[in-house]
């Protein structure tokens, strides 16, 4: 899913590219390219229309300026984290229970805070909806959430793996042993799902300086086809805070993905795919969704520790 005030999180804007720099997944000439058209969002939810918005909800649209507090609150080891309910965005969450966990690095602290987020593993999370967008606005692609759904599953319950084992409990793995290897390396963690659950791109908006959820894709394909990140699409880039923020959470993904294939992960084409996610829709500081491979990959720990050193190699490279 932070008591250092750094510029570190800031240092990246000069590195940003333009989207039109971002080569989409939908654009890489690959094999099975209409199977891929939905990836990620091909997970077990069923596909969210419109008629999903017409039930009961007291949620309202939020304001979406970018007051996110340059001062973060100071946090100690294993402290739990809970929503704030006057944090920008609280006000549309509907999950609010639990807490994220804070761990602090007892190497040499590089000032930064890394929210890892396990994708999926929310009880109850399917049952309750948000606005997809902080604004009220439609999704512009399609998936999981129907392209012009306004609201979607607060967290959808992810895929299988073709050995049986459920996504939520391999995203938790590849958590742990991230957050161990980011502990070891100098960064502080905010581990937004431990062992409860919460509004996580809110709590990490507001104590971390960057949010990196982990996710293997659902997409029904025979072998394993690598790893990408969600990159945004150019229909949400003028909507706050996207719009403000959109060039950091496509360049943190582009050092991701950098840093995968330098230690010899596989990469899906180019690397990318231009989706319409909740998540960066409401992200203020640099987000992404990154996906590790799909139901055909090896998810052992030896396989995932390899991910981990790639995941911190992509970290660095994004805040030096």
């Amino acid at each position: 899913m932070l008591c250092i005030v750094t510029a570190a999180a800031c240092s990246k804007a000069d590195k940003s590219t333009s989207s039109e720099q971002t080569v989409s997944m939908n654009e890489a000439v690959m094999s099975d390219t209409e199977k891929e058209q939905l990836t990620k969002e091909n997970n077990t939810e069923e596909t969210i229309t419109e008629e999903d918005t017409k039930e009961e909800t007291s949620i309202e649209a939020a304001d979406t300026t970018d007051n996110n507090a340059a001062v973060k609150p100071a946090y100690s080891d294993r402290e739990g984290v809970e929503l704030d309910h006057s944090w920008q965005y609280a006000g549309n969450a509907v999950i609010t229970t639990g807490n994220a966990v804070y761990y602090k690095s007892s190497s040499e602290r590089k000032g930064i805070t890394v929210a890892v987020n396990a994708g999926h593993g929310t009880v109850g999370g399917t049952t309750v909806k948000t606005f997809c967008h902080p604004d009220g606005s439609p999704k512009t692609t399609g998936g999981t959430t129907a392209s012009g759904s306004t609201m979607a599953v607060a967290v959808s319950s992810g895929m299988t793996f073709n050995d049986g084992v459920a996504e939520s409990r391999v995203t938790l793995r590849m958590a742990e042993i991230l957050r161990d290897g980011l502990l070891d390396n100098g960064y502080d963690v905010l581990m937004l799902r431990d062992s409860d659950d919460v509004a996580r791109t809110v709590i990490a908006n507001n104590a971390a300086d960057c949010h990196i959820a982990l996710h293997w894709d659902g997409d029904n394909l025979s072998y394993d086809k690598g790893c990408f990140y969600i990159a945004v699409p150019d229909g949400i880039k003028d909507m706050e805070p996207v719009a403000s923020h959109w060039q950091e959470h496509d360049a943190l993904g582009e050092e991701l993905i950098a840093g995968l294939s330098n230690n010899g992960a596989k990469i899906n084409g180019q690397g990318s795919m231009k989706i319409d996610l909740t998540q960066t829709s409401y992200s203020t500081i640099p987000s992404v969704d990154i996906e590790l491979g799909n139901q055909c990959s090896d998810h052992n720990d030896s396989r995932l520790e390899t991910l981990r050193d790639g995941l911190i190699e992509g970290i660095r490279r994004y805040f030096e």
